[in-house]
């Protein structure tokens, strides 16, 4: 079988399923839970050494929902933990002490100071806990009081505040990163500049889920008013992908270690973090809708498909997909494909139809019988109808073969690449010419 135990900068664990700081790590009872379900670690809830945070004594959460009521993103305006930051530390402990092969590590955010983390950093060694995990990504409450990703938006900050944690504990850091940024590699190249042994995103994305149209107060409303939070859950796994990507091929942190969060619900939503760099996986919206035990899909399913795949461990798929992640201008120009329709699966709804003719290139046509054909000539290959289209593989895309002629366009599909750079329709090509 397939061995899925994994050394992320030097954090040992028996699988890559990491819960991520959050409630669900808020508490020794709670961590035990997980580990019993077979998680592969935690990240604790966040600690401070502020006594006078408190969190909201109401509703914390907003939700966005698909059709279904499946839960799609959440929304909270929750702050780092409101126990006591003695508490914390005896229950890490204890956990540590009964759960030696999993993975502990502990989120911190003190303020921006170099003695704050001289006095936090040493009482959490104390624990035994693998690592720490520096927050600079909350974007609500904390960010108010200079804190979270009022530091992440800042790669000196960044870099200071790493370099300061470097110098003063034993224990690997791993610096989380905020996607409320324009360029993710920034801050990821200050916290490698620091001394990082590894780098976690994304935190939450600053967010209001919806409006309460009879308090016209953003919800969660908390006694008639409402406060921005972080965005979390399966809808941010898009964004969450593309910034550990732009990470992992970036040639200033290729080999900076990266623990990727964001929406990840399945095994195969966990392998396409790996495949792009992740050598981590924290889950958080997940096991809050489902419980702890989902992470048993997740091990069984990324087992059985290393297994049928014939990769052997971990290490084998991370960064799998880097090599392929590139740019437009790198597209091959000269690649040419067409939609075609299955008729013994099409259920005649006309989703197809609809999206191509009002919206795209009129390349589907309809029968007074209702059935749907694509038209070669007009197909431009942009899969919007795959995409409506309610059954599965009822429309594919297929591949000309080079040598043949292109219908729309009445040109033979070559083999050779095209480059974007050099590419005849590319003003900028041809004003260098």
């Amino acid at each position: 079988m397939a061995d899925l135990s994994i050394n992320f900068a030097g954090i040992k664990s028996p699988n890559p399923f990491w819960l991520a700081s959050a409630p669900p790590t808020d508490k020794e009872y709670n961590v035990r839970r997980a580990f019993e379900a077979g998680w592969g670690g935690v990240v604790w809830k966040t600690l401070g050494l502020d006594p006078s945070v408190v969190n909201v004594n109401g509703p914390r959460y907003g939700a966005i929902y698909g059709a279904d009521r499946r839960l799609l993103g959440l929304n909270n305006i929750e702050l780092i933990t409101d126990r006591p930051l003695e508490t914390n530390l005896q229950e890490i402990k204890s956990v540590k002490r009964d759960y030696p092969d999993r993975a502990v590590v502990v989120s911190l955010m003190v303020p921006c100071e170099e003695w704050a983390w001289k006095q936090i950093l040493p009482l959490v060694e104390e624990t035994g806990a693998d690592g720490v995990e520096l927050n600079f990504g909350c974007p609500h409450g904390m960010s108010e009081r200079g804190m979270g990703a009022a530091v992440g938006q800042v790669p000196e900050y960044i870099e200071m505040v790493t370099r300061w944690v470097k110098q003063n504990t034993r224990m690997p850091c791993i610096v989380k990163l905020t996607p409320n940024i324009t360029d993710v590699r920034l801050p990821a190249e200050a916290a490698h500049r620091g001394g990082a042994d590894a780098v976690s995103l994304i935190n939450t994305i600053n967010s209001i889920t919806s409006v309460n149209l009879d308090l016209f107060a953003p919800e969660p409303t908390i006694d008639g008013k409402g406060a921005h939070g972080g965005y979390c859950g399966p809808a941010v796994k898009p964004i969450a992908l593309n910034m550990v990507a732009e990470i992992g091929r970036n040639p200033e942190t290729a080999n900076l270690p990266i623990s990727g969060i964001g929406g990840i619900t399945t095994w195969r939503d966990a392998a396409e973090f790996i495949a792009l760099g992740a050598g981590s996986v924290q889950v958080c919206t997940a096991a809050m809708t489902y419980g702890f035990k989902i992470v048993d899909e997740m091990i069984s399913g990324l087992s059985q498909w290393m297994d049928e795949k014939g990769h052997e461990s971990i290490d084998a798929i991370t960064g799998r997909a880097i090599p392929n992640c590139s740019d437009w201008k790198h597209l091959n120009l000269n690649y040419v494909a067409k939609a075609k329709i299955d008729q013994d699966l099409c259920i005649s709804c006309g989703r197809c139809f609809a999206a191509c003719e009002d919206t795209s290139h009129q390349a589907i046509s309809m029968s007074e019988d209702r059935t749907f054909e694509v038209i070669d000539e007009e197909c431009v290959a942009c899969n919007l109808c795959v995409n409506v289209c309610p059954i599965e593989d009822c429309i594919t895309m297929e591949e000309m073969a080079a040598g043949t002629t292109d219908p729309r366009t009445g040109k033979v599909v070559e083999e050779e690449f095209a480059d974007w750079t050099t590419h005849p329709n590319n003003p900028a090509a041809v004003a260098a010419e």
